[in-house]
């Protein structure tokens, strides 16, 4: 296999990533390297060489519990341990970056205490051994990377320690953000995008529902189990220039992987 341009692949949940990818024709696999809803530091991987020798772009999602915007210290400290963690094991294994979302703060709290939580995370980390991709999220009025004016007001905080940026297409339609304009806009704000977490949604546009759903080959729109466009994630992935993981349901992923590439020719 070529190392390609644009790399598209999966989120896969296998003991072997290498291998699933491989079968599935994909050129970039993500997954996780423990329990996605723990709290517990990733252990070493006895197949880190198969990593290292592979051509398959490799990225690590982070688990889901972290929250490095909250002001609550029981969630915020540990959340700091955890992804700095991560980032180790993720660069032990050539991973190209580490996904993370950008958290919130609760309905009480300002704002401005999350976007100044993450600028701390940076500050205090130091050069971190693999890219941290802070991705956008669906709902929740406090989030830290909603809306294009938080994901301004987040890369106002951190966009001076270099930290990357995953664009996620059901997020970002359920968020209310027009996908016609989003590469444009956020590149605007961030000056990058890293990868692209191509999905559909079974909600419609600004419902702020994160269910992702299937799209290669699919119907979309009213009375469709996805409502974005195929076309329109794949203009989304070519204008991106970035690599593309889809994170959608395992009997669909051949086809929206084909639906990505198809647009990239």
């Amino acid at each position: 296999m070529t190392t390609a341009a644009q790399p598209v692949g999966a989120h896969l949940d296998s003991p072997d990533p290498l291998a699933a990818a491989a079968e599935l024709g994909a050129d970039a696999v993500q997954f996780f390297l423990t329990e996605p809803q723990g709290w517990v530091d990733p252990p070493e991987r006895d197949d880190a060489a198969a990593f290292a020798s592979s051509e398959i772009a490799v990225f690590i999602h982070a688990p889901y519990r972290i929250n490095i915007a909250s002001t609550n210290n029981r969630i915020r400290i540990p959340s700091r341990k955890l992804l700095a963690s991560h980032a180790a094991g993720a660069a032990a294994i050539g991973a190209r970056g580490l996904i993370v979302h950008g958290g919130h703060v609760g309905d009480s709290d300002d704002a401005a205490t999350g976007f100044d939580n993450w600028r701390k995370f940076f500050e205090r980390a130091g050069e971190l051994p693999v890219p941290v991709l802070i991705e956008n999220t669906a709902g929740g009025d406090n989030a830290m990377a909603r809306t294009l004016d938080q994901i301004g007001r987040l890369w106002d905080a951190v966009g001076e320690f270099g930290a990357g940026f995953c664009l996620d297409t059901c997020h970002a339609f359920a968020a209310g953000i027009e996908l016609a304009q989003a590469i444009e806009q956020i590149k605007s704000i961030t000056g990058r995008i890293d990868l692209v977490h191509a999905n559909g949604s079974r909600d419609p546009f600004g419902s702020t529902r994160d269910r992702h759903a299937n799209f290669g080959g699919q119907p979309f729109g009213a009375g469709a189990d996805n409502q974005i466009d195929p076309e329109l994630i794949g203009a989304v992935v070519a204008e991106a220039g970035a690599p593309a993981i889809v994170e959608t349901a395992p009997a669909g992923q051949r086809a929206d992987i084909a639906a990505v590439r198809a647009a990239l020719h």
